[in-house]
């Protein structure tokens, strides 16, 4: 077993530089606040060249369709930037769960429906898989019917499903792919506005199953989707403590800066350290997913028990630490605590983490 590389290559490095302009020319905390208080919350211009021009949703699709050949690590560095930008747009459901589905399946099975989706996804195509937000790898899959190729059941609180042009649904061991329009998706009101959710409704739905198991593929998928969550959770928890530290320097009280205070330094120093930490667990996840290492399942559930409350107490001290402003809707700290808690039970809560961890590493009592 090979020790996992914790450190950024220059092309992530460069990767990362691309996607943090972009944000930040189109997707500054103001912009992001004004657009998620509006009908249409998530940023499909955004999205269109972030999928197409810096070629984010492509990048682990292999090059023989359409893809950029790369990795879940790259797919992490561009979770991390989105994180710290709370950055309306499907990447989540299309470009890691609906992607990573696809692939999986692709490894089982040469099937030329699965390639063709791949491709349509490289090209900017958006697509969602048909599970809760909610849902864990080893938990519980939605029951979907099928009767042939028609589907019929109901999924609640799906992600990006509202911006999907395919779903990509399982119903028993099979994965079908469903055209948006044949569904019905109906929006619900999320805690965080940054990152809708729909709930899909199917009433015999025609379908195109795909070749393989579907049930393994979902799997696999919230398995990644975990792993690539704990990166952005990452960059949630960096713009909480790197916003704080400037407002502490700014911020006067009794003639001198509030991060002179000793009591502030401490709680800060402690943060940074936490985060530290998060990034190895999440750069560590990001690898195995990346290599197909052994203890993939291992690093990515330790990664995310740790990042889930890393990212949340970050945001914590980050609406505390601002004061009376960092309590208002106008602060855009509040769109980064929301993200925060509700990424903390997305793709299983911490506690199911934990307890299929310790089953994985002889803990369990």
């Amino acid at each position: 077993m090979s020790d996992p590389d914790l450190l950024y290559s220059d092309v992530e490095v460069d990767l990362r530089a691309s996607v943090r302009a972009l944000l930040a020319d189109r997707a500054d905390p103001a912009a992001v606040l004004a657009r998620v208080v509006g009908e249409r919350p998530l940023d499909l211009d955004l999205w269109r060249t972030l999928a197409v021009d810096v070629g984010a949703a492509s990048l682990p699709v292999p090059e023989d369709v359409g893809g950029q050949g790369a990795g879940f690590r790259e797919v992490a560095v561009v979770a991390e930037e989105l994180g710290r930008a709370v950055a309306p747009v499907p990447f989540l459901g299309s470009a890691v769960l609906a992607t990573a589905a696809l692939l999986h399946l692709r490894d089982q099975q040469d099937d030329p429906r699965t390639a063709a989706l791949l491709t349509r996804l490289a090209e900017g195509a958006t697509a969602a898989l048909v599970v809760p937000l909610s849902a864990f790898h080893d938990g519980p899959l939605p029951a979907v019917a099928a009767d042939g190729d028609a589907l019929t059941g109901s999924v609640r609180s799906v992600a990006d499903a509202g911006a999907a042009e395919v779903l990509l649904v399982p119903a028993g061991d099979a994965l079908y792919a469903v055209e948006a329009s044949d569904a019905v998706v109906r929006p619900v009101v999320p805690l965080d506005l940054t990152r809708p959710l729909s709930d899909v409704e199917l009433s015999a739905a025609p379908g195109v199953r795909l070749a393989g198991s579907g049930a393994a593929a979902t799997r696999a998928a919230l398995l990644a989707g975990a792993g690539i969550l704990a990166s952005e959770q990452v960059g949630v928890a960096e713009w909480c403590l790197d916003t704080t530290v400037a407002y502490l320097k700014e911020r006067y009280q009794f003639g001198r800066p509030l991060g002179s205070f000793q009591a502030l330094k401490h709680r800060l120093a402690d943060l940074w350290q936490e985060i530290a930490l998060a990034r190895a667990a999440a750069r560590a996840a990001a690898d195995a997913l990346a290599t197909g290492a052994e203890d993939l399942e291992v690093l990515v559930l330790t990664a995310q028990a740790l990042c889930a409350g890393v990212a949340v107490h970050a945001a914590e001290e980050a609406v505390q630490l601002h004061g009376g402003i960092g309590m208002t809707w106008e602060h855009p700290v509040h769109l980064f605590l929301k993200r925060a808690k509700a990424d903390e039970i997305a793709l299983g809560a911490p506690g199911a983490h934990r307890t299929r961890l310790a089953a994985l590493v002889g803990l369990a009592g």
